[in-house]
């Protein structure tokens, strides 16, 4: 069975990528060896699993952190860098799904996420600042008039002032693209370079007392109390054991991996631009997200680079040229960069649910497992790690406001995961044509 978490990647080195060659790398953390005892044994360290061990250090908590590759590996240090508000659905469809109650309890743990990212960069006197404002870009006119009455759903009904809807007319001159016919503009969203984000947390982390381990690849969890996780060099003995492996989990757990599938995305990095020709493209430094279900998102680098991201994949290897890949939907939406160089292109792997809401669950009463974040993790990720860390020391409410969310088993489980990633991304990207 391919093993995603080498499949693409040298072990030990992260992607060449504008982000790892504008981030200052941490000096490695060892390997987990011998015999370990703690309170919690976080497994992963992205977002989730840095928010949750720098939680529970914070409160008395003795934490040990194992990564496989390199903290903020993953999706977490390769994503869009992009900071939304909101849940991957929209308020519209978690009412109809679990009751106004509920869904707005969602939409107040969103908010909530994106301030505590804000919070922990502060916090952390980190090397990455947030930029505000998400538009999100309309590629058929006849969704226009949803978008409108979204925008103004959520400042009536739920008192969100910072958002507006983008008509026609102010589209272009915010993105000086033709494939857009209006949108809205949510200036409480914002952006972030995601890899000096997750360096931050693990430093945080690490001056909180967590003991990270870096290339201890988990290969078994023995759920019993206290539960014992096993690594090829490592054996943890912890009273808690708080899971944020998201796309790059494998078979670890048979209750996760049947409604968590990991699915590959794409950046690229153009030459920067003059300041000039960047406000021209994009105006205001925004991030920009379109309505495609196979998404293109882009924005620009502090240096004035182009990161636009996007395309389907249908495999779990990365196409044998990144750049190539991305650069057609990127001249799609840019046809006037057709002599733009491409610095850099890579790849990632993220996890995505059959309804695109996060999975978190309490798989037994000391064990706990939060991903599935569906390409809307950055904020969402973070909260994630705390709901954890509240939940181990006893305050599951706000945990379980996200647990409470179903999640479907993909049909025919583990082993029919990627047939059914191949029919998926052919039907929407057709969709997306129509």
């Amino acid at each position: 069975m391919l093993d995603i978490l080498t499949a693409n990647d040298t072990p030990g080195r992260y992607p060449k990528s504008w982000y790892a060659e504008s981030a200052t790398e941490l000096p490695p953390f060892p390997a987990a060896q011998g015999d370990l005892t703690c309170d919690v044994c976080v497994i992963g360290g992205g977002f989730t699993g840095l928010s949750a061990a720098l939680h529970l250090a914070r409160a008395g908590y003795d934490v040990v952190l194992l990564e496989a590759q390199r903290v903020g590996f993953g999706a977490s240090g390769r994503n869009g860098g992009q900071v939304g508000t909101g849940q991957r659905l929209e308020q519209d469809e978690l009412e109809a799904m679990l009751g106004k109650d509920h869904a707005r309890a969602l939409w107040d743990l969103s908010l909530e996420s994106v301030d505590l990212v804000k919070t922990l960069i502060t916090e952390g006197g980190m090397d990455t600042a947030f930029t505000p404002g998400i538009l999100h870009a309309d590629h058929r006119a006849r969704y226009v008039p949803h978008s409108k009455a979204y925008a103004e759903k959520l400042q009536t009904e739920y008192g969100y002032d910072k958002i507006r809807a983008i008509g026609p007319e102010e589209i272009r001159s915010l993105v000086d693209s033709p494939a857009y016919y209006g949108g809205s503009l949510d200036m409480g969203g914002g952006h972030i370079h995601p890899l000096r984000y997750a360096f931050g947390l693990a430093r945080m982390a690490q001056d909180a007392g967590v003991r990270l381990y870096e290339q201890s690849t988990v290969t078994g969890i023995d759920m019993a109390e206290p539960a014992i996780v096993s690594t090829a060099q490592a054996k943890i003995t912890a009273r808690f054991v708080v899971m944020g492996c998201n796309g790059y989990l494998g078979n670890l757990d048979g209750q996760v991996a049947p409604r968590v599938m990991p699915i590959n995305n794409y950046i690229l990095a153009t030459e920067p631009m003059s300041e000039e020709a960047a406000e021209k493209l994009i105006a205001h430094n925004h991030a920009v997200a379109d309505s495609k279900f196979v998404i293109n998102y882009f924005r620009f680098s502090e240096d004035r680079r182009l990161l636009f991201g996007g395309t389907e994949s249908y495999g779990y290897r990365f196409p044998a040229d990144i750049a190539a890949k991305v650069r057609k939907p990127m001249l799609e939406i840019f046809p006037q960069l057709a002599e733009t160089r491409v610095d850099y292109a890579w790849g990632g792997t993220l996890g995505i649910t059959m309804n695109r809401m996060p999975h978190f669950a309490r798989l037994r009463g000391h064990v706990l497992s939060a991903s599935g974040y569906s390409g809307h993790g950055v904020a969402m990720a973070t909260l994630g790690g705390k709901l954890a860390a509240e939940t181990v020391q006893g305050q599951a409410e706000r945990f379980d406001i996200m647990a409470q969310v179903p999640t479907r088993r993909f049909p025919g489980g583990v082993a029919m995961r990627h047939p059914l990633l191949v029919l998926a991304m052919v039907y929407f990207a057709l969709r997306d044509k129509l």
